[in-house]
C-alpha cells in the first residue's frame, strides 16, 4: 500500500539539481531532471556515499565519494546490470513533492 510523504515544494530542488531529504527516518535523495521528479535511496549501496549529493548530470547521477553512477529513473547502476538500486515513486500535488517510501518489492 502506497504511503506518499511530502518532502519538498517544487522550488526546493529546481531543474537539474539534487537534493538529500529525510522522510520519516528514511534517507531520499530527489531529482529534478527537466521538470520531472524522480528519487532514489539516498545512501549509495556502494559504501554509503550520499547520493543526494551526488552531482546530476541528465539522468545521472554520480556518488560524490567514489564515482558510481545511476540512472535517477529506474536506479539502475551504469557498470553492472545486476545493481539496482532502490528507487521510489513520485508524485507532484500542487507545488508538493510526494515521495512513495513504501516501494514495491524488487524496486
Amino acid at each position: 500500500m502506497p504511503k506518499w510523504v511530502r518532502v519538498a515544494a517544487t522550488t526546493d530542488c529546481p531543474h537539474g539539481e539534487s537534493r538529500e531529504l529525510v522522510a520519516e527516518g528514511r534517507i531520499v535523495a530527489l531529482y529534478n531532471v527537466e521538470g520531472d521528479y524522480f528519487a532514489l535511496d539516498g545512501v549509495c549501496p556502494h559504501q554509503g556515499g550520499p547520493l543526494g549529493k551526488g552531482v546530476l548530470t541528465g539522468c545521472l547521477v554520480t556518488c560524490p565519494w567514489h564515482g558510481w553512477q545511476f540512472d535517477v529513473a529506474t536506479g539502475q547502476h551504469q557498470a553492472s546490470q545486476s545493481v539496482v538500486h532502490t528507487s521510489f515513486p513520485v508524485r507532484v500535488d500542487g507545488v508538493d513533492v510526494l515521495v512513495d517510501i513504501e516501494p514495491d518489492v524488487g524496486a
